[in-house]
């Protein structure tokens, strides 16, 4: 199982964090709430059969096109209303 880099948009990740109702911007004093992973980090997970929810969030044509096995599509501008079908615990990947 492998992440092909090109469709990995790290920053998304930050913009859902954001939008993700009770979600806010981390305070230097604070640890953040999120967390931004490269592709190979992604794969060594994987790899080891560790437990993580895949959130696709470009557009659902892009999805159709291509997308990591098991990943669930949440286009970006459908997240702040389907913030309910991301998990709040765990490892949560967003791309």
């Amino acid at each position: 199982m492998t992440v092909e880099s090109r469709v990995t948009l790290p920053m998304l990740a930050l913009l859902a964090a954001l939008l993700l109702p009770g979600a806010s911007p981390p305070v230097s004093a604070q640890k953040p709430e999120f967390e931004i992973i490269k592709v190979a980090e992604l794969n060594v997970l994987l790899k080891k059969g560790t437990k993580v929810a895949i959130v696709d969030v470009r557009s659902r044509q892009e999805y159709l096109t291509r997308h990591i096995k098991s990943a669930v599509s949440i286009p970006l501008d459908t997240v702040e209303i389907r913030a309910g079908e991301i998990p709040r615990q765990g490892l949560v990947v967003l791309y």
